[in-house]
């Protein structure tokens, strides 16, 4: 009979803390391998790409599954621990309905375990926390605990504790709520978030171990509280007891069969022979092999699309069958089971174009579309071997339908430029393109991403001209407004469909996007609405071609009347430094323009956050050691932005400079160029 039940698990942690490891020991322990996978021997069932085994890191999301008991089966998504792939990890949060947080008991809360932590509690996802390598030498209890409360999340509950931590004889000790000590310390926990249930332990009142454990649950489900167990991956101490918290407090949310089909595409993966693989997570209504649907997609710059296929090729993700090991991606193929279910994952196969991120009917959270932290830093990439250009572009734009965020664009001399969040995803581009493509690329160092955003409202008009003397068949008025800092690019018409034939309205669309990616300074323009006031044609004269070539001349000048402002990405760094260095770091961050936080003194240390631009935080990292004899430790994370002071960036063009007419009427008669601009 198959499970009814599906809990979609992250398992998330910062780089080395043991989060593969942990995958690995929950299918060996419930029978979906039949061995234990190393990170170190490159054996293990989620990290099955050639670089992931070399360098022993996760770098894209995979599924398994196992069952849990008889009534629950839980899809194990394993994602990357470094913060290159931090968009990895947040397209991967999207689709889950818990995650177990993974720390080291030796190095307790790192930076990426911060940045996890924040994204899991915005989301409001059901969290556990597992502290794992109990047995390492320097593991730590105690004050981990008091670690984790005060630097990650003070809502803890702690489920176990730990006898020998440190030894090769460490063990993690449950600690069972039917303990009356326990369920005081528990309940007492859970009463800052329970006004009833404060008010029963007031008046000595303590529940009984199933409710409390029913309130634990909830609370959990919420969000508002976070069990916390001992363990270690690699022999499995502690296992038993994380597992039955996740089957007791992860518990996943009812899902609506009878809705229409709506489901979120997480993750791609290619065979050996480059068949495309996608993996969506259905949150409502069922979908079958050979259905004909519809996805939508919003690009990084805010366009949307749909397109309509049908699915030629669906498996659904299940546990192994009873009685035989298997499971993994790729180990053991689960039964051949042709439709899903709300609430589960399956692999389509053969579906034309699909990317990571698209969405199968309408956007299955609410909020809509999802939000990740855009790349900041930019590189050109060229083909070591001349002629090799097309080859390279077709490889790079391969790599973007699993990262979307990537995003290519033509540079000088039939380079292409990529978005990356930093070196050691560069390197994994580099080296996938030599295995997967067959292309040998050289990168160019990298440099910021800057982008423009409107600071008042102008409008442009380009009319024909009753005498012909215009340069285009197409009438076009835009205006442009700014948004709030982070909404992005919306598209609106004020002109009714009628008055053009639709393809005339989506030539307009698709140019006011393709221009607002270069802006006024050959930078991207973002968080700015842009209406459609009039639009006309001159039948039978007018192409959409017209209204194409148009729209970048007017859109530019609308753009120019409103002003507008160039910003540049900044980092988030929180710095730990010895007390007497305090006064020399905080002289560094000031000369960097940093915004610096009042410092707060811990101990013998002290600890401030600042806010600088991603340029200098490489100068940071290298000051940092020389200024504090090597003692002071800098976490940085994605920030906020700040208008660029000084001198302008420019970026090259290649529109050919709408606002430049004779220049621009040149590039458009001149199809080669146009063509490379597309």
């Amino acid at each position: 009979m198959p499970i009814e039940t599906t809990l979609n698990l992250g398992i998330l942690a910062h780089i080395d803390a043991g989060k593969t490891s942990l995958t690995e020991r929950l299918l060996f322990d419930h029978g979906a391998v039949p061995e234990l996978g190393s990170v170190d021997a490159g054996s293990t069932r989620t990290d099955t790409g050639e670089l992931e085994r070399e360098r022993g890191i996760t770098i894209r999301t995979a599924v398994a599954t196992f069952a849990l008991g008889d009534d629950l089966q839980v899809n194990l998504v394993d994602t990357p621990g470094h913060p290159d792939f931090i968009a990895e990890v947040e397209r991967a949060l999207s689709v889950l309905d818990g995650a177990v947080l993974v720390l080291s008991a030796v190095e307790g809360v790192q930076a990426q375990t911060r940045v996890l932590m924040r994204s899991l509690r915005k989301l409001r996802l059901p969290t556990l926390i597992f502290v794992n390598k109990i047995d390492r030498a320097g593991a730590r209890e105690t004050g981990l605990l008091a670690e984790i409360r005060a630097r990650l999340v003070p809502d803890i509950v702690p489920l176990s504790t730990v006898k020998h931590p440190g030894s090769p004889g460490a063990r993690a000790v449950p600690e069972p709520l039917t303990r009356p000590d326990v369920r005081a310390r528990v309940a007492e926990a859970l009463a800052e978030h329970d006004d009833a249930l404060l008010a029963r332990l007031v008046d000595g009142a303590l529940p009984a171990a199933d409710e409390l454990g029913e309130i634990l649950a909830a609370q959990t489900a919420a969000g508002l509280a976070h069990p916390v167990l001992f363990g270690s991956a690699l022999t499995g101490e502690g296992i038993p007891g994380l597992t039955a918290a996740v089957a007791r407090f992860l518990r996943p949310p009812a899902a609506d069969p009878d809705r229409p089909a709506s489901g979120t595409v997480f993750a791609i993966e290619r065979t050996p022979g480059g068949e495309k693989t996608a993996y969506l997570r259905l949150f409502s209504g069922r979908l079958r092999e050979r259905d004909r649907v519809t996805f939508r997609r919003r690009e990084p710059n805010g366009a949307t699309s749909a397109f309509t296929g049908r699915v030629t090729g669906l498996e659904r993700v299940t546990p192994p069958r009873p009685g035989g090991r298997g499971g993994g991606p790729h180990s053991a193929r689960p039964a051949a089971v042709r439709s899903l279910d709300a609430g589960g994952i399956a692999r389509l196969r053969w579906v034309p174009g699909i990317r990571v991120g698209d969405h199968l009917g309408e956007p299955p959270r609410p909020g809509g579309q999802q939000h990740f932290t855009p790349p900041s830093l930019e590189t050109v990439v060229r083909p070591r071997q001349p002629g090799r250009e097309t080859e390279l572009h077709a490889a790079l734009t391969a790599l973007a339908d699993e990262d979307p965020l990537i995003r290519t664009r033509p540079a000088a001399g039939g380079a292409t430029s990529v978005l990356l969040y930093g070196a050691v995803q560069r390197e994994v581009i580099a080296a996938r393109l030599q295995r997967d493509f067959g292309v040998e690329a050289a990168f160019e160092p990298v440099t910021p991403v800057y982008f423009e955003r409107p600071v008042a409202k102008g409008e442009a008009l380009a009319e024909m001209d009753r005498q012909g003397l215009h340069d285009f068949w197409a009438t076009v008025g835009l205006r442009v407004e700014p948004t709030a800092p982070g909404s992005g690019v919306s598209f609106i018409r004020e002109d009714e469909w009628g008055v053009l034939p639709r393809a005339f309205h989506r030539a307009i669309e698709e140019a006011v996007f393709r221009t607002l990616e270069q802006g006024l300074y050959g930078w991207e323009v973002t968080d700015c609405r842009v209406t459609v006031f009039r639009a006309r044609q001159h039948a039978p004269d007018s192409t959409a071609a017209d209204f194409r070539h148009l729209t970048p001349q007017v859109l530019l000048r609308a753009l120019r009347a409103a002003g507008s402002r160039l910003y540049e990405p900044c980092q988030t760094a929180e710095i730990e430094i010895p007390a007497d260095t305090l006064s020399a770091v905080v002289g560094l961050l000031a000369g960097l323009g940093a915004g610096i936080s009042q410092p707060v003194e811990n101990g013998t240390a002290w600890s401030l956050t600042a806010e600088l631009p991603t340029r200098l935080v490489q100068e940071l990292t290298k000051a940092l050691p020389g200024l504090t004899r090597g003692e002071g430790s800098l976490w940085a994370r994605p920030g906020g932005d700040r208008p660029v002071r000084g001198r302008t960036p420019l970026r090259e063009r290649f529109d050919g400079d709408p606002l430049d007419r004779d220049a621009y009427l040149r590039f458009l008669a001149d199809r080669s160029l146009a063509r490379a601009s597309g």
